[in-house]
């Protein structure tokens, strides 16, 4: 089943492609951890007042049963996230690793004896 999916830009316009790219994304995150019930990722453009150093920023909400996971990748110092498809790219592999190891914990909690 889709994860329910809400995609928001700011200071800059909507883009196609990186709709696609988030897409693409959130469905292998549901693929990896099925617990995941909404995605909203907020991806904002760095304001046009700054000739240098205009890194995006990308920022995932993710609601799991009785919990959420935030991952916002907001003042990166990589040059790299000039591009709007790296900071993606990093933002979602926090997100992943955020994700395996709250289920590492989860297990962990189930197995331990009480």
């Amino acid at each position: 089943m889709p994860i329910p999916l809400q995609i928001t830009f700011k200071n800059m316009d909507p883009s196609e492609a990186v709709e696609t790219k988030i897409r693409q994304r959130t469905e292998k995150l549901g693929r990896h951890a099925g617990r995941v019930t909404g995605c909203h990722v907020v991806v904002e453009a760095p304001h046009k007042s700054h000739q240098k150093g205009r890194l995006f920023q990308v920022r995932i909400d993710l609601a799991i049963p009785g919990e959420e996971i935030v991952v916002n990748r907001e003042h990166s110092s990589d040059p790299a996230h000039e591009d709007v498809y790296v900071a993606v790219r990093d933002a979602f592999d926090a997100a992943q690793r955020q994700l395996e190891s709250h289920e590492d914990r989860r297990r962990d909690l189930h197995r331990r004896p009480s």
